[in-house]
């Protein structure tokens, strides 16, 4: 009995550090000496639409139409088009003013959420290519002909672009925010470079948009949607020189309930499209989607499970288990002490990190939960620290 439970015990402990550390060494050693390109790039200039998702934008929808109308494309293969998911702020007369230079305000009322925006937004766009993008993600000059480039190469279906933090340094969430998401780029530069990245991006991301197929209203657009294109048969690249800006949550409590709810939207996206998760069908990316996502949304069971065997080993005298036990205790009482500042924005990183990383796995329990009883959150509240309202 005592071998079984440490067997499942360190099974459980080594998920977490494989996930967070082993793959991405065997990402690093899988494309060590590979070009950083691998596919087909030239300079084209294909015909694009670039969506703006809003709900409620009314302070940065300005700034972003300019931002849009500013870019180094050829005016006359460069559409705009604003879906506001009946926002009541302003923003759509906002919008209005940018008509007589061409920008398209699509209004769909009864705020159905981004998703059914976006497939109201797709049945009317004939261009070859379509760019999505959020309200608050203002983009380099040449942001799009960067991404369209990479689709030179008949194989590529979609591209990911960099979204970077302008607030990276302001304060202990963004710093952690900043930290994990450059973790993120770094990996999903290896995944373009060994087969494709896994998922998109809201703020950045193009399609080919004749391989859009229509959304569910719960599905969760920039990942259900480049899984759907993998399963056409496609790749989808990640673009590092293709960049866009915008700020983090700001905010401890508003970064980790954007957590929640991508894991409670995304994860059942993913059991939608699961025969990406084949090898047999999808190849090496059954192995990077697995890695990636689906065990990475189930590390939170693994600790528990490990750190419960690692205490009922412990009372039994193993050392190395005790040392485990005592380490996640410290974890556990650092996390709290975070939890109780008041100032958490203000927190010095040895209290930061504990508090940052057990929050997310705790709210991921939360949003697996809910996914599992059927509840999926289609609006929600803007992780922007300026707003309060939904975000569609």
């Amino acid at each position: 009995m005592t071998v079984l439970l440490v067997l499942i015990t360190l099974l459980c402990l080594l998920i977490p550090v494989y996930v967070y550390a082993g793959y991405p060494a065997l990402l690093w050693l899988a494309t060590a000496g590979r070009k950083t390109t691998n596919h087909r790039q030239e300079d084209i200039t294909p015909s694009v639409t670039l969506i703006i998702s809003c709900y409620n934008e009314a302070g940065v929808i300005h700034e972003k139409l300019e931002n849009a109308l500013a870019l180094d494309y050829p005016a006359d293969q460069l559409t705009i088009m604003a879906v506001s998911d009946g926002s009541d702020d302003g923003t759509d007369d906002i919008v209005r003013e940018f008509a007589n230079k061409g920008v398209i305000l699509i209004r769909q009322e009864g705020r159905l959420g981004k998703t059914m925006g976006l497939n109201l937004a797709l049945e009317q766009i004939t261009s070859e290519i379509t760019v999505f993008s959020d309200a608050n993600a203002m983009y380099a000059p040449d942001a799009i002909r960067k991404l369209v480039r990479n689709f030179a190469d008949d194989e590529v279906g979609y591209v990911v672009g960099a979204a970077l933090y302008t607030d990276g340094d302001e304060g202990a969430s963004a710093r952690n925010e900043n930290l994990y998401w450059r973790y993120e780029l770094a990996i999903k530069a290896m995944e373009s470079r060994l087969h494709s990245v896994v998922g998109g991006d809201g703020a950045i991301y193009a399609i080919r948009t004749r391989l859009w197929e229509p959304l569910q209203q719960k599905d969760i657009n920039d990942f259900v949607n480049p899984l759907q294109i993998i399963a056409q048969g496609y790749r989808g690249i990640f673009e590092p020189e293709a960049k866009c800006f915008e700020e983090t949550a700001g905010d401890f409590d508003r970064e980790i309930a954007r957590k929640e709810r991508i894991v409670n939207r995304s994860i059942r996206g993913l059991m939608r499209v699961k025969a990406v998760m084949n090898p047999l069908k999808s190849g090496v990316f059954a192995w990077e989607v697995i890695s990636h996502k689906l065990l990475r949304w189930l590390i939170p069971l693994f600790l528990l499970i490990g750190v419960i065997g690692s205490a009922l080993l412990a009372l039994r005298g193993i050392g190395f288990f005790q040392l485990v036990a005592v380490g996640a205790g410290v974890v556990l009482l650092l996390a709290y002490r975070g939890h109780i500042d008041p100032d958490k924005n203000a927190m010095p990183v040895w209290l930061s990190v504990p508090y940052y990383f057990v929050m997310v796995n705790l709210y991921s329990v939360r949003g697996i939960l809910k996914a599992m009883r059927g509840e999926t959150q289609v609006t929600w509240s803007s992780a922007r620290p300026t707003e309060d309202r939904e975000q569609g």
